[in-house]
């Protein structure tokens, strides 16, 4: 069977990114990733891609396009199909159209973006996932959401955000992550007076990483002939990433700090990368998000950060390919062990040279080729990694009134032992996006939007009426939680809640769904 996935590096984050995947595209020999920031959670210090891609009959170049050809059932044979909508899915998409190749997208669901779609209810307009955006600034090469809009002609109007994340940590440590770096290095220093030099010399790697990354044509640093050319070009900077490529952040951390309250800082800096702790997180990863920030700064789209899905998908359209929603693709239809085709739930079939899941890997080999025999390197990736905790994920309505004028838009909390970090419901991200673009909501209203890590294990096999109970339980410690720590009166301010369960078992990445929740069957 030819199958392989491809695992271009990636930066990301859990909890900031509405991303939350990486895209891949192949024209003939050139391979080129097209990254953006994701969910990493590892065993060993390796990257977790998002996007799998299933290698289709041929390795011929699928820029061409292929009008009106059909397989023996009349079916239109695509260059490619892509499963699900997701911004990986819709990049890669759009990417492979503007070279003019045929392209056709299958989504379940009605509208596009997947973990960065979005939905109504109320007058209010809810980012499904985070509101932290990187890559939408102007300039440098990591602006890629920028490039990918650009690519078909789109370009979103954007707020720029002045604090990344404002930190509530133990021992009452307050830390605001301005989008200035000189400003957000005065007040860390101000906390840390006596690891000044500690602080600069860590931050200062990170810079050096970004540097390099960010004078390259950003495409794979795991592809050997992307890097042989790019090494005669800028061969200090691929020696560089070549340095720091096998090692974490907390061993570079540790390198230039003792304090071990700010090594748990960095920690927690990580955590919102990967959400996992410095000494498991890539250091280039954690460097690429650490200077972006105040690089290409912090971006909000206005309208919200589906937005960005939908006029990805507009622009898709625009080149003369297809997007078709309410399309649940079943299963992976192989030729000789080659990926051929896709089957829908409705008994429809489709072809293409190339077949591309946007799925997880999980659903990919788990569900989509049920029964194939593994890859050898996905039977090797199955050996090393782990997933991602679960989320538990709150929307909520308020009053504005509840919050301080001078409250930032995002905030991380961990009030009371830095043991927490790790563990279920042991930190808080807290999203504000009505801070910066106040037309989401009703006016006189706040959009707050609430993440905890959970566990699958908490929730199998509980009746639906214990588990409804259970997530409201759950639910109402966490705003108890932020109504003691930031906002008092929170409780009674809340004009509108839901509560979404993102649970991941084995083979089933659960996300949300219309009903305002999901969960294991």
């Amino acid at each position: 069977m030819d199958l392989c996935f491809q695992n271009p590096v990636k930066c990301g984050d859990r909890l900031f990114s509405a991303l939350n995947t990486s895209t891949y595209y192949k024209l003939g020999t050139s391979n080129l990733g097209f990254n953006g920031p994701v969910l990493e959670n590892r065993k060993k210090k390796k990257k977790l891609p998002r996007m799998v891609t299933v290698k289709s009959v041929s390795s011929s170049v699928v820029a061409s396009t292929v009008q009106g050809t059909k397989r023996d059932g009349g079916e239109s044979l695509y260059d490619a199909i892509v499963i699900g909508s997701g911004i990986g899915g819709l990049v890669a998409a759009t990417q492979l159209a503007v070279k003019e190749a045929r392209v056709l997208v299958l989504e379940k669901y009605l509208i596009p973006g997947g973990s960065s779609g979005f939905y109504e209810r109320d007058g209010y307009t809810f980012d499904v996932g985070s509101s932290v955006m990187f890559g939408f600034s102007d300039k440098g090469n990591l602006n890629l959401i920028t490039q990918a809009l650009k690519a078909v002609g789109r370009k979103m109007e954007v707020i720029p955000d002045p604090t990344t994340v404002h930190f509530h940590l133990p021992n009452n440590l307050s830390v605001r992550i301005h989008r200035e770096y000189d400003d957000f290095i005065a007040e860390l220093t101000s906390k840390f007076p006596h690891e000044k030099e500690g602080i600069l010399g860590f931050y200062g790697d990170c810079w050096k990483i970004f540097n390099s990354l960010n004078s390259l044509e950003l495409k794979s640093l795991e592809e050997p002939i992307y890097l042989f050319g790019q090494f005669f070009q800028k061969p200090l900077e691929c020696l560089t990433l070549a340095y720091y490529l096998p090692q974490n952040a907390g061993a570079i951390a540790r390198k230039y700090i003792k304090d071990p309250q700010l090594l748990s800082f960095i920690d927690a800096e990580c955590f919102i990368v990967s959400t996992v702790n410095a000494l498991q997180t890539p250091m280039i990863n954690a460097s690429m998000v650490l200077c972006d920030r105040h690089y290409g700064g912090i971006n909000y789209p206005v309208g919200g950060v589906g937005g960005i899905a939908k006029s990805l998908a507009e622009g898709l359209v625009d080149q003369g390919s297809e997007i078709q929603y309410k399309a649940n693709v079943k299963s992976i239809i192989l030729d000789h062990g080659k990926a051929v085709g896709v089957r829908l739930a409705d008994g429809r079939e489709f072809f293409a040279k190339t077949i591309i899941s946007n799925a997880t890997r999980w659903d990919t080999f788990g569900k989509l080729l049920k029964g194939e025999k593994l890859p050898k390197e996905e039977e090797n990736f199955q050996k090393v990694y782990v997933k991602a905790p679960s989320f538990l994920s709150i929307h909520m309505g308020v009053k504005a009134e509840v919050l301080p004028p001078d409250t930032d838009c995002h905030h991380f909390v961990l009030e009371d032992d830095w043991k927490n970090l790790e563990e279920p419901y042991g930190s808080i991200f807290l999203s504000i996006p009505t801070i910066l673009d106040s037309s989401l909501a009703p006016d006189g209203r706040h959009i707050l939007h609430i993440f905890t890590t959970s566990s699958i294990e908490d929730w199998e096999g509980l009746p639906p009426k214990e588990y409804e109970a259970k997530k409201e339980d759950v639910a109402a410690r966490i705003i108890q939680r932020l109504e003691k720590k930031l906002f008092p009166g929170l409780s009674s301010s809340i004009t509108f809640k839901e509560v979404r369960l993102v649970l991941y078992s084995p083979t089933i990445l659960h996300a949300h769904c219309r009903n305002g929740d999901s969960r294991s069957a």
